[in-house]
């Protein structure tokens, strides 16, 4: 009799994808500057780092918030008795207002219309399991980010069609590439339930333009189906650049209170803008009163703690801290993305131009002894265990050219982030001369046989031959 469910047994989750591989890893060696200078450099972990003491210094000059105290007293008991899914009053208010300043207050957020989760794993999956039945599909633009196979397909059932971009233009959506994936998948015959994207870009770090973000809000208009719009990397353009949502497009075109904006749903998250990946704090918003309460209802399987939204709703409501944290943190991604494509330009590798984001989306083509998927996990084992750098390799992304790497740089210190540099450098030049040598061996041989081959043809045996002619 089976005893497991098909979920147990099955590796439907994604674990086994080398994005997650690259992180066991590093577990088992993870480099630290004096105990373990040798180890392995974490590249694979988007975090936002850099402004830990912005908010420690809020924290230090608001002991309440932290102690749980309002105006002097003590709420602690009034907290921890609190469990309405709803989630805090002062806490969705405190956020909406925060969604609304980084996107400079163009739009507005209805507190009443966002349903609080347990990170933006938990809110695309909420989202999955309201507009989508088992086996019902999602287009996604392709490269995406490797968690999605685990966060909108294990559970739910659903299934993923990927929208095709290619590096000949930049990566960005297209109309036929959209065409070509609803046809995929009736072809499939999946049922196609709405297009997912992240905006700005996981793994890019590229923004949505206004041209895709008004093609796919007309592209779903035609096909009455979904979009959502994963947005928690809204908080981290930097550059002369605003961040553009799907909602500035609503606005534009006049379909704030359509039947089209109740198809279009907007996932934010905490855990990049702030830093604040393990406060699990995540949101979903949506114009539609049905998925408003269905997704309350399943937001019990994942709540944000009320000492969590306590604390947070005191912070996100100090606008003198949040316009300060919001400018500074763009200004140091700013600074330390420059300082990853200072070094990779120093190792002759180039990167796609990006302007948002923890990582860079960085093209190592070149250094492939073939044009193929194996090349590529063959140049990503040899970057993690000789190079001691753990970075994600675009086939976990399910790009379709192999060579493109997605590679971290706010989860790490200045020295660092140098000192993966220095890796990386001397092992592209290592690289390069080892393939100067071969080809200089190669010619000699080849020179050699010539001269030689009347003399050896007839009595060299099949094992004596070198190995690249069995």
């Amino acid at each position: 009799m089976k005893q497991l469910s098909t979920k147990v047994t099955s590796n439907a989750h994604g674990q086994d994808s080398s994005y997650f591989l690259g992180w066991e890893e590093y577990e088992k060696n993870p480099y630290e500057e004096i105990k373990n200078p040798n180890g392995i450099i974490q590249m694979g972990l988007a975090e936002n780092q850099l402004c830990f003491d912005l908010i420690e210094t809020w924290l230090a000059k608001n002991p309440d918030a932290a102690a749980l105290k309002k105006d002097g007293q003590s709420i602690f008991k009034e907290l921890a008795l609190f469990q309405d899914y709803h989630g805090l009053p002062e806490f969705k208010k405190a956020l909406a207002e925060f969604m609304e300043e980084i996107r400079g207050n163009r739009v507005t957020f209805d507190p009443s219309k966002i349903v609080l989760a347990a990170g933006s794993t938990s809110a695309n999956e909420t989202l999955m399991f309201c507009l989508a039945e088992p086996g019902d599909a999602f287009l996604l633009p392709i490269p995406y980010y490797p968690g999605f196979d685990r966060d909108l397909k294990w559970r739910t059932g659903a299934e993923i069609v990927p929208i095709h971009c290619s590096s000949s233009n930049g990566f960005q959506i297209t109309e036929s590439a959209l065409q070509q994936a609803y046809q995929q998948a009736q072809k499939l015959d999946l049922k196609v339930k709405g297009v997912l994207v992240t905006n700005p870009s996981n793994p890019l770090g590229t923004m949505l333009t206004r041209r895709e973000l008004n093609l796919l809000v007309d592209f779903i208009t035609s096909k009455n189906i979904h979009l959502i719009s994963d947005e928690i990397y809204s908080g981290t353009v930097f550059g002369f650049e605003q961040f553009v949502s799907v909602m500035d497009v609503l606005k534009d075109k006049k379909l704030e209170n359509s039947e089209v904006s109740k198809r279009i749903h907007v996932v934010y998250s905490l855990s990049k803008d702030l830093g604040l990946p393990g406060f699990r704090v995540g949101a979903i918003y949506s114009n539609d009163e049905m998925v408003v309460s269905a997704a309350t209802k399943m937001s019990s399987f994942g709540l944000v703690s009320s000492q969590t939204q306590y604390l947070l709703s005191a912070l996100l409501s100090d606008k003198k801290f949040t316009g300060t944290y919001l400018n500074e943190n763009q200004k140091r991604l700013k600074i330390r993305q420059k300082q990853l494509v200072s070094g990779l330009e120093a190792a002759w590798v180039t990167c796609l131009k990006s302007n948002a984001g923890l990582f860079c989306w960085v093209d190592m083509r070149h250094l492939l002894d073939t044009n193929t998927f194996e090349a590529e996990l063959e140049l990503w084992k040899k970057i993690v265990y000789e190079v001691k750098l753990n970075i994600s390799p675009g086939s976990s992304c399910h790009c379709t050219e192999p060579g493109w790497f997605r590679v971290c740089f706010a989860n790490m210190s200045e020295e660092t982030l140098d000192l993966a540099m220095k890796r990386l450098k001397e092992f592209v030049e290592s690289t390069d001369s080892r393939r100067v040598m071969s080809k200089s061996s190669h010619e000699r041989i080849k020179s050699l046989r010539k001269r030689t081959v009347s003399n050896w043809v007839f009595r060299v045996s099949w094992t004596d031959r070198v190995p690249d002619e069995r």
